[in-house]
């Protein structure tokens, strides 16, 4: 099995604020070559670094606004957040917990730190990803995948390396919770210094990865500290990934749906056309409603 080489690592740009909640720096679709279409499925990334956000009477986040025809997943690493949508989906996630919300044909929807973390403040930490559907699918009703750690799929390595939580798709035999519109795996992998995991993904599949904590070495060669992402070629299955300290990556793959994107603002369709009638629909209330 050829192995999969590194296109670029990509450092962490400049960060700046999603409403006043998110410190993000963003990835997807603006580092490098990094469009809408070149990790296609997954089409937008943001990634909050660890950040403490000082004690707040009010709740900080991103108020009600709507999304269209992609899903959002949001994966918490440090602290709390509150989601709530018009279709009735919402609930709080902490540390390890995953929302993954298909915005699809409409939704209004709002996340704040939640009260009490907001209340005391703390270490602040979350990826946020925008995953595209396949034109059958982009109006298909919204709904709410509410994943506990606890329910995640978790598979321990070999002599004491760690242990890799699926999140969606397989690792090992093993099945993460989330369900999926197209073939993704997206896991959480948790290492040990000098431990390893290796991965393998179909050539043809879109695949990077993300450091959250620690340093690695990704297959024999690249070394990769915290903060920074890796986008792989799209050639070779292998992937291999060394801790050289006690590490948390996020690694992505997908099979591209090679689909036209037309994307503005909160809408991700495939013509100019469907985002004017978003963008009508929108204004004609037939997002539903939400209170702020």
């Amino acid at each position: 099995m050829s192995t999969k080489k590194i296109e670029v690592i990509v450092p962490p740009r400049e960060p700046h604020f999603v409403g006043d909640g998110f410190r993000v720096h963003n990835f997807i679709p603006s580092a490098y070559r990094l469009d809408m279409h070149r990790m296609d499925p997954f089409i937008m990334l943001d990634y909050n670094s660890r950040f403490y956000f000082p004690p707040s009477e009010k709740p900080l986040g991103v108020g009600v606004h709507p999304h269209r025809g992609f899903e959002t997943v949001t994966i918490a690493y440090k602290g709390r957040v509150a989601h709530h949508d018009s279709a009735g989906g919402g609930g709080i996630i902490g540390e390890g917990d995953v929302q993954w919300m298909t915005a699809a044909s409409g939704v209004l929807h709002k996340e704040y730190h939640e009260e009490t973390f907001s209340k005391e403040g703390g270490e602040f930490q979350m990826v946020q990803l925008w995953v595209n559907l396949p034109a059958k699918f982009k109006m298909s009703q919204p709904k709410y995948q509410a994943i506990s750690n606890q329910e995640m799929g978790i598979v321990e390595l070999e002599n004491n390396s760690g242990n890799v939580e699926i999140i969606a798709g397989e690792y090992q035999g093993v099945k993460g919770p989330a369900n999926t519109f197209t073939s993704i795996s997206m896991f959480n992998v948790k290492l040990n210094e000098n431990g390893i995991a290796v991965f393998s993904f179909p050539a043809h599949f879109n695949t990077a990865l993300l450091v959250v904590e620690g340093e690695i070495q990704v297959n024999e060669d690249g070394i990769v500290p915290v903060d920074h992402f890796v986008l792989f070629e799209n050639e070779g299955e292998q992937v291999k990934i060394t801790g050289l300290k006690n590490s948390i990556v996020l690694v992505l793959s997908g099979e591209p749906i090679n689909e036209p994107i037309a994307a503005h603002g909160p809408f991700v369709m495939n013509t100019r056309q469907e985002l004017v009638e978003a963008f009508q629909d929108f204004q004609n209330g037939k997002f539903g409603y939400l209170a702020d």
